[in-house]
């Protein structure tokens, strides 16, 4: 039942409105043809009244009478029936056609019905079979019989019939009319309501996770006189506190990415100038202490990691301001086999299987960040799951899609947990911090793959269970890369 009802604002308005005018146009319809039968049959009981007893007290001469001895039928309406009873029986029963009269058969059941009519002076309906419907009325004679005439409900019933049709014709016609019309006007009553309906589609499509947001124009209906107008303005005075909060936040964000890069930028130096300082100390010719060597080595250790920390952050915030990368044809296949061979004997516990195609994968774009890209995936993979798992490499055009360039890396390990899957390319996202830490991971390898992928146009994502973990990145290929102004050529 639910879904015949209709489901829009506009339907359920113009279906509303055309069912109150059904409703009303069947109740005038049959007010109307009630009231025009009843003030019909009532001109048939005055006829009657008028006629009285003449008639069927006529029937009570001979069979066969003479000039002077026949049946009255001066002034009687065609069709007139009259019948003449007896001892509860009729004697005699007519109807008038063409002023003269004609004898009228009764079978038993005419004859019972005639006989029970009551004898008031007012108008029944009877059925004869001989001659259909009738109105009749019943009086009582001078001679203890009972007088019986009728006019024919035909003509009662052709005028109710055509009165109905033409109802029905009229009625359906405006019902008609009315569904188009109001459909029209309820379109065009409800017009404001789809602009309103319009712009929150528009802030519904926006990208309001992340980075500036141009908020959409405001509703122009805002008259408070009006339901629409109160939406509008009530959605207009949202859509500016909206705008505001997401000014707000693009700012705090561009602050902190700045400051990110500013901060990276500045370290640099200084973590340089301690590796430095550390490595030298290492190399002095004289005896060192073994306390003082051990915190050299440790000086030098924390400062390669953060080093390495410090050059991932300025990437990202270089990469989040939208600085723009080398842009060249890149060999991805010969990328993929040195980081595979590296990872290889980086993990020698791990058994490592590469499926390339026969012809080279060519990709354009920036050749160091890809390379970037294979090689933490890898990194991760060798991190992540304990020795004797299986890390499979696989490149080639993505199935299906000729134009994209399709590299996965697959592992047998524990897996992801289910808890970590939607955030595992976020920023310092670990499973085990105490672990990734010790492994010298920063947490910021697979935000950095998602950030450079996406700036080369491409996607990457995961699936994983217990004993399956799947790394898919997907680029576009040499041919079907589209020149990107964010990317520049280096010279």
């Amino acid at each position: 039942m639910r879904a015949v009802l209709p489901r829009t604002l506009r339907a359920r308005l113009t279906a509303g409105l055309v069912v109150l005018l059904a409703a009303a146009s069947l109740a005038v319809g049959l007010t109307t043809v009630l009231a025009l039968e009843g003030f019909l049959v009532r001109r048939l009981d005055q006829q009657l009244t008028a006629a009285g007893g003449r008639f069927p007290a006529s029937l009570e001469h001979g069979e066969r009478p003479d000039a002077d001895n026949r049946p009255d039928t001066r002034g009687q309406s065609a069709y007139t029936f009259g019948a003449r009873l007896k001892g509860g029986e009729a004697t005699q029963a007519a109807v008038v056609r063409d002023n003269t009269d004609t004898r009228v058969p009764l079978t038993g059941a005419d004859q019972q019905a005639l006989a029970h009519l009551p004898v008031d002076g007012q108008g029944h309906d009877v059925r004869l079979s001989a001659i259909g419907a009738y109105r009749v009325l019943a009086v009582a004679g001078d001679d203890g019989d009972v007088l019986i005439t009728g006019l024919p409900l035909r003509p009662v019933a052709e005028t109710v019939h055509r009165v109905e049709l033409v109802e029905a014709v009229v009625f359906g016609s405006a019902l008609a009319v009315t569904g188009v019309a109001g459909a029209l006007w309820v379109r065009l009553s409800l017009r404001p309501l789809r602009r309103v309906t319009a712009t929150a589609a528009g802030v519904a499509r926006l990208p309001l996770a992340s980075g500036e947001v141009a908020m959409p124009a405001p509703v122009p209906d805002t008259d408070p006189r009006t339901e629409v107008g109160q939406v509008g303005a009530a959605l207009n005075r949202m859509l500016g506190h909206v705008g505001d909060a997401l000014a707000r936040r693009h700012a705090g964000e561009e602050r902190l990415r700045q400051f990110a890069a500013d901060a990276s930028h500045e370290l640099r130096t200084p973590v340089a100038n301690v590796r430095g300082h550390a490595e030298l100390a290492l190399r002095h010719p004289g005896p060192v202490p073994a306390e003082v060597r051990h915190a050299l080595e440790r000086i030098q250790s924390e400062s390669q990691r953060m080093s390495t920390l410090v050059d991932d952050l300025l990437l990202l915030a270089r990469l989040d301001a939208g600085r723009p990368l080398a842009r060249g044809p890149v060999d991805l296949t010969r990328l993929v086999l040195d980081a595979t061979g590296d990872a290889r004997a980086a993990g020698p516990d791990h058994r490592w299987t590469l499926e390339l195609p026969e012809e080279p994968v060519t990709v354009t774009g920036d050749e160091h960040r890809l390379q970037q890209v294979v090689a933490n995936l890898l990194a991760n993979a060798r991190t992540h799951t304990p020795p004797g798992t299986e890390v499979a490499v696989r490149l080639g055009v993505r199935i299906g899609q000729p134009g994209l360039t399709e590299l996965t890396v697959a592992d047998d390990g524990p897996g992801i947990p289910e808890a970590l899957q939607a955030e595992v390319f976020e920023r310092f996202a670990r499973a085990d911090p105490s672990r990734s830490r010790a492994a010298g991971n920063t947490g910021l390898g697979l935000a950095i793959v998602r950030a450079v992928v996406a700036a080369h146009g491409g996607t990457v994502e995961v699936v994983s269970r217990p004993g399956r973990t799947v790394f898919r990145v997907v680029l576009p290929d040499a041919r079907a890369a589209e020149p990107d102004p964010t990317i520049v050529t280096q010279a």
